[in-house]
């Protein structure tokens, strides 16, 4: 598997993870399974995916808590990610609120869930309509300079809000929707490519119309064997060098058919290279 090194310090496989699903139902509440998720979180070192991206939100806190409590304490090099800014009042219910006040609260509630002295990639979950992105990120630096955040990170922003972000902190990572079907942050990940920022996208494995039975990629994916999610990652990890798709899942089968896209043996009918080839001049003009 490529790597990226995030921050010029922190080398991590170019193929993460999302902890969103591990929670209930809505993105609320704890997993009907709570042993399963932990299980499927350890499957995560043996495969070697050492780079897990969660928020406090995501539970809200349960993502955080099941991650400190089945990998603490952490293999080497692995690097947990967490966001903050968002609010949770209900299933489905995303209110932002980035203060800095609140901020600072929510890192340090973000550590003691985690198990953490520091947390090696904070991310601003989204800009707060209410608060000057200046101001949100400027309670990050403080964290940052008070040694409990290494690495800054934002999320849903424009190119314009990362020129801003980027007088205040230096940003290493940005995580903006963006997928086969889903390309409205193409600008942000050109950017990102020109700047050697780490591009995350989530929602990575979205593919909508264009798997449909008879589709383009449905029939690529069947022509090398795979499945349209493989196809999908395999493309998105094309698209740059600095992407770093993290999908997400509450399933070890799931889990495993997504690390396949880029480990283990080769799919049967073509190396991931040819697949990578073959996919992306087709994938560029997908959705156009």
């Amino acid at each position: 598997m490529s790597t990226f090194t995030i921050g010029g310090d922190l080398e991590v496989n170019r193929l993460g993870f999302g902890a969103m699903r591990i929670t209930g139902d809505g993105i609320w509440g704890p997993p009907d399974d709570p042993e399963e998720a932990k299980r499927l979180l350890r499957r995560l070192v043996e495969l070697d995916v050492n780079l897990i991206d969660t928020a406090d939100s995501y539970g809200p806190e349960v993502s955080e808590s099941l991650i400190g409590e089945a990998l603490h304490p952490y293999p080497e090099g692995m690097v947990v990610a967490t966001k903050g800014g968002l609010r949770r009042t209900g299933p489905g219910q995303w209110p932002r609120d980035a203060r800095p006040e609140r901020l600072k609260r929510c890192c340090e509630a973000s550590l003691e869930r985690l198990k953490l002295d520091r947390i090696d990639l904070y991310q601003l979950h989204a800009p707060d309509p209410q608060v000057p992105l200046e101001d949100s990120l400027g309670a990050l630096k403080e964290l940052q300079d008070e040694g409990k955040i290494r690495h800054i990170g934002v999320s849903n922003v424009s190119v314009d809000e990362l020129d801003r972000a980027e007088a205040v902190v230096e940003v290493v990572t940005v995580q903006n929707r963006f997928n086969l079907e889903d390309r409205s942050s193409e600008d942000v990940l050109d950017a990102c490519t020109e700047w050697g920022i780490g591009f995350i996208p989530w929602f990575p494995l979205n593919t909508g119309s264009l798997a449909r039975p008879g589709g383009v990629l449905d029939e690529i994916a069947k022509e090398h064997d795979a499945t349209p999610g493989q196809v999908a990652l395999a493309w998105l990890l094309a698209r740059s060098e600095v992407m770093l798709p993290i999908p997400g899942t509450s399933s070890l089968e799931h889990l495993e058919e997504n690390v396949r896209a880029i480990l283990g043996p080769p799919l049967p009918t073509g190396d991931r290279q040819r697949l990578i080839d073959t996919f992306l001049p087709i994938g560029r003009n997908l959705g156009n």
